[in-house]
Formats: C-alpha cells, structure tokens, sequence
C-alpha cells in the first residue's frame, strides 16, 4: 500500500508555482475563472503525484500579499514544502514571507525549485541560488536539495521528482521518530478549506487530513458547531474510495448539513474528538522582521488550520514583545476556534496586515490565567514537554475543575495512550478519581483536588469562628460559597475529605474533625443546667421561651445553647423548636416497641397516652419516628417500620 503525504507549494507571485505543478502533474490547479482571465493564482488548487513508492498530494497556494490568507488555508498540515523561486527574479516579499511562515507551521523537510531556468545564464542563476542560500539559512530549509526546472522545457522535472522522493522517505523516517507510523489509531481530524455543493449529491467539503482515518457511512462531528453529519461518499483527486486517511487529500460528501452551514475554517473529526474554545495558551516567537514591538492586549488575527479568527493577546503584564522575542501568551478570540495540542498557527497584524509571528498551542481550551507564578510556569513547561505523560499530567492541571474524559487527552495534550498514561498518572497520585457515587468517578490533578480541600476546610474554619456555638456548618452554606462547583464534585471532595479523617459529616452539616463548639464558663454552667432541665421534664419538655424566663436569657441565646446540646446528642432535636433529653427518646422508643410488638398499630392518641405527654408533643415526635425510620404511617396508625425492633432501640 503506498503512502500519502501533503506538499505546499510556497513562493513569490508569477515564480511559476501553478506552471511547475503542471509540469510534474499534468493537471492545472486554476480553477477560477477569474483565474484564468487574470493569470494569477487566487485560491487554493490541488494535484496529485504518484511516485514509484508513494502518493503526494500538492497543495498549490497563490503568492500574491493580498492572498497569504489562503496561503495560510493551504499550508496548514502538510508535510513538506515546494520554495519556488524564479531565476529571472530572485527571491522577493512574499518569497521572505512564505519561508517565515512555513517556520512557524513546524515544517522539518523541504526542497527548494529555481524556475524559468530557460530564461537566464547559469552564471545567474548561481547568484540567485546564492541569494536563497542565505534567506533559508538557519531554517529547516538550510540543507534542502535546490533543483533547476523549467517548465516549459520541461528540463529538471525528472530530476525534481526523484527529489521529492528522497525528502518523503525522510519524512516518513521522521514520522516513524515521531511515534506517528500508525497515525490512523488517532481520532479523524480534518481542516476544511473548500466547501461545495454537487447536483444530485449534496454538501461536498475538501481538506487535507490531519490525522485517524474516515470510512465511508462514518459518523462525523462538524466543529465548532458541534454538527452530528455521517459520510455518504469519499474522493481523493477525484477517484472515490472507500476510506481515506492521514496525508491524503480528501473531498467528503456529507449529508446531515446543508452547504450554506458550513465555511472554511471549521473543522470536521471523529464526534467528541475536538472541541471548540474561546481563549488558548501559545508559545510565540516574534517574527523577527516585525515592524514594531508586540504590545500587551494588541488585535491580531490568529491563523489556526484553514481558519482565521480575530482575537487579544495577554502578554501576562509584560508591556511588549520585542521582534525576535519568545513568550508564553495567551489569545482571547472573538469566536469559537477548534484547535489541538502542539497544532502549529501564525499571527498577523490587523491593519495593514502583515505577519507578526507564530508557534504552537500549547493549550487548545484554556481560561484566564491571571499570573505566572512558579507553578504555573512549571506545568506550562511541563505542558510543552516531548514527553507524553508530563503532558497528560500538566492537561490535567489546567482543566482545574472542569469535566474531562481520558479520551480528551488527544487534543488537550497530543497523546493516544490515553488509558494507560491515566492509569500510570493514577497510580502515582498525579491525577485523582473522585467517587461520585453509582461507578461514576470524576478525574481531577491532585493539586487542584488540594487546592480545593484547602479551600474548603478554610471556610469551615471561618464559619467555625463566626459561630463559636455550632458544631456543624450547614450544607446550604458550603455549596452556596462553593457555588462554582457542580453539586456533584462538591459531595465528592467532602467525601473524601471524612474519608481522610479531616472532616465529619453529620446530617446537620460539616465540621472540622478537631472542632468543637467553644463555650464560655458561663455557658457552659448554663448549658449543663438546660440539658438537666430536659431530664427532668423527660416527655414535657420545655421550650426556649420559657428556659430563657426561668434563666433571665434571650430565647435566641438558649436557642443557641440547646444546639449545641443537640450536636454532642445530650439533648435529640425533634424538629426546629422541640428537644427531647437523649435518655427521654431512648425511653420513649423502648415504650412504644414493647407495645408495638407483634405488628400492632397505634393512633397518636394512643402514643400521647403511653408517653402520658400533651399532643403538641406527641404529633411531632410521631413524625420524628417516622422520618427516622422507627415506625412506619398507615393513615392514622403506626407500627414499627422492622420486626424486632425493640431488640435494637438502642442504635442511633
């Protein structure tokens, strides 16, 4: 089976780009009409070239300023590049521009063409390639094999081919380096860079995949629409195929969609692949030909595969990045752009425009982040690492809070592995699986999960000083303070939390395991006069009105007091108002199990009778059983809610 890899044509308008791809192809990549009547390339163009051991798919781009957009649109994921350069004129603007760019899109292998050799002396033509030696010097085209063709002749084109040839095996060589042989084992990801409508067919959108392999019938997934499409039909250089895959050129026939839905720049992937994003962390290196310095929260236009979005750069409070200079950045875009870990872009200026610089995401969904300290700093390095599971683990840390899956670390750090590298990060306590109850686990770094913990024993602490009386900080409370955190996560990180002995949970609330309620001397007398008061009253106890009477203290004071009581279960809370001595509920329980015994029911009234207590008592100490799961309503009787229940009253 041969394979397929991408070539990106590059070069100064009128160098002979569309004439050279003829020449090796056959095929004429102007379509337009506009083309045509002007002789000049405006869009993209596409051929095919099939060598002895493989297939290259040639990406034409126009050389035109005006057209560097498309230029853009068109290099994005290929695999080598084409320098065309005219012998009769030499390197020019848009010859400089293209090569920065191809800089900044991570191209490793290259050839370079000298074109219209036909038309000079090879004395000249030395002096250009004299020129080009020291416009490629210090880039991945500084060793590239120089080839003089012409076109029209037709003299070089062999020799061009065998060229071509030898830089996909090393291409290929690299890939294998890369770890990339088996690229189709990756989620199907493709840049769209043409979209079409075919009569009696439908949508038809083109672009160069990226990585994974589509099959005809596929479900896909267009993003950043998040669009559920499915493959009807599959071309590449207009032969149909029944799958297609990395390297290829590929037209897509879809149906679910209709044409005026879809445009250049989005993407289509396998569904949950890729996701969509308002802000991104990049490394940038200033072009060095800059105009001017970069300064902090300028306009740009972020070039990203074939898409083009505007958006603010955040320099981290640096004031300016100077030509030359490399940073760490962040890119808030005015609309959802789809990006992937390590995916090459380039940045240009708004007005006039021109291209600033480029680099590499190194964080397709970020969020703000506000300063670079040294943690953050280490895991940004540890996020830009060649090593898969430093990573995985630095992905992890950024995503803080948010839900992600194992399956997400393709995009959001350019690993396969995914469950083996979770499981290693896993066993190392890198990453955390937080129970959430039914099997389901949430993934989360362990020093965000500590972060988190910090924070929520932080505020229990406050709470506990605010009301030195209560032992227990209500649930209402926490998760209203931690209202950014879904309700889920927030269970599971108190539960993990009692599970480390730091916390107790009680259905009053949370506390600090060390914590107890801080009584002054006089409380405390007070206190243990209250909870003797209870004993002695046992089913007729009192209120906090009358305590506060008989005591010359506010209600809300004795309020306070008969909650604390209630949390070291001296006294049992019934309801909001009325308390029962712990020995009085144990009683009252072992009462009415010895009269219950057998499966016989009583009436309230009945109960008020053997607990020789008022009904404003008995009703709710009935509901209190019945909540706590004691006894059991049917209609207007009781009984108790388990046989045998007298054996056990005891059990709170």
């Amino acid at each position: 089976m041969k394979q397929h890899l991408l070539v990106a044509t590059a070069g100064h308008i009128d160098h002979g780009k569309t004439a050279l791809v003829k020449a090796l192809t056959g095929t004429d990549t102007d379509r337009l009409p506009d083309e045509k009547r002007r002789q000049i390339t405006i869009d993209l163009g596409f051929a095919s070239l099939k060598l002895e051991h493989l297939v290259l798919g040639i990406v034409d781009v126009p050389g035109h300023q005006r057209f560097v957009k498309n230029m853009l649109a068109g290099a994005t994921g290929v695999d080598l590049a084409m320098l065309i350069v005219a012998a009769d004129e030499g390197v020019k603007p848009q010859t400089r521009e293209h090569v920065e760019i191809l800089e900044y899109l991570r191209l490793k292998v290259g050839v370079v063409v000298v074109t219209k050799c036909d038309l000079v002396e090879p004395d000249w033509i030395e002096l250009v390639e004299q020129e080009i030696g020291e416009l490629t010097e210090g880039t991945f085209l500084e060793r590239a094999a120089t080839v003089r063709v012409s076109a029209q002749t037709g003299a070089g084109i062999a020799e061009l081919r065998q060229v071509l040839g030898t830089a996909a095996d090393r291409i290929a060589a690299l890939h294998v380096q890369g770890g990339q042989a088996n690229d189709d084992c990756a989620p199907f990801r493709m840049a769209i860079d043409r979209v079409f409508t075919l009569p009696g067919h439908g949508t038809v959108v083109t672009g160069s995949v990226a990585s994974g392999r589509v099959c005809v019938g596929d479900e896909l997934e267009l993003q950043p629409q998040s669009q559920q499409v499915r493959v009807r039909m599959l071309q590449t250089h207009e032969t149909a195929v029944d799958a297609i895959g990395c390297g290829q050129r590929a037209a897509v026939n879809l149906t679910g969609v209709r044409y005026s839905q879809i445009d250049r720049g989005q993407n289509l992937a396998t569904p949950g692949a890729l996701g969509k994003s308002r802000c991104v962390t990049v490394e940038l290196r200033m072009s060095p030909h800059a105009r001017s310095p970069l300064k902090n929260r300028s306009r740009v236009r972020f070039h990203i595969g074939t898409a083009e979005v505007q958006g603010m750069i955040s320099l981290f409070g640096n004031p300016s990045l100077r030509p030359g200079q490399a940073a760490t950045a962040q890119i808030f875009l005015s609309e959802d752009a789809v990006c992937v870990w390590g995916q090459p872009f380039v940045l240009r200026n708004i007005s006039p425009v021109y291209t600033l610089g480029g680099g590499r995401v190194l964080d397709c969904d970020a969020v703000k982040l506000r300063r670079l300290n040294d943690v953050v700093e280490q895991h940004l390095s540890n996020l830009a690492s060649d090593t898969p599971v430093h990573r995985a683990a630095a992905a992890a840390y950024f995503r803080g809070t948010r839900k992600w899956q194992r399956e997400d670390l393709f995009g959001l750090a350019g690993v396969e592995e995914c469950q083996v590298l979770i499981e290693r990060l896993v066993q190392e306590n890198t990453v955390e699986q937080l129970e959430l109850g039914h099997g389901r686990t949430r993934l989360m770094h362990c020093e965000v999960v500590a972060d988190l913990n910090q924070h929520i024993e932080k505020f229990l602490g406050i709470e506990h000083e605010k009301r030195p009386l209560n032992r227990f900080v209500e649930i209402s409370r926490i998760s209203k303070y931690f209202g950014a955190l879904d309700g889920e996560l927030l269970k599971a990180l108190l539960r993990s939390l009692e599970g480390a002995g730091r916390i107790v949970m009680r259905p009053q609330g949370v506390a600090l395991s060390a914590w107890k309620p801080k009584l002054s001397e006089g409380q405390d007398g007070l206190l243990q006069q209250i909870v003797e008061q209870y004993k002695k009253a046992s089913f007729s106890p009192p209120s906090a009105e009358q305590l506060g009477a008989q005591f010359g203290q506010r209600p809300e004071a004795i309020a306070s007091l008969l909650k604390v009581a209630s949390e070291s279960q001296s006294l049992i809370q019934i309801n909001t108002t009325l308390y029962l001595h712990s020995e009085a509920e144990q009683d009252a329980k072992l009462l009415l199990a010895q009269n219950m015994s057998g499966g016989r029911a009583l009436t309230v009234s009945q109960i008020k009778t053997l607990l020789n207590t008022s009904r404003k008592i008995a009703v709710p100490f009935c509901e209190y059983l019945d909540q706590s799961g004691f006894t059991t309503r049917d209609g207007a009787l009781r009984q108790l809610a388990r046989p045998g229940a007298a054996g056990g009253v005891g059990a709170r």
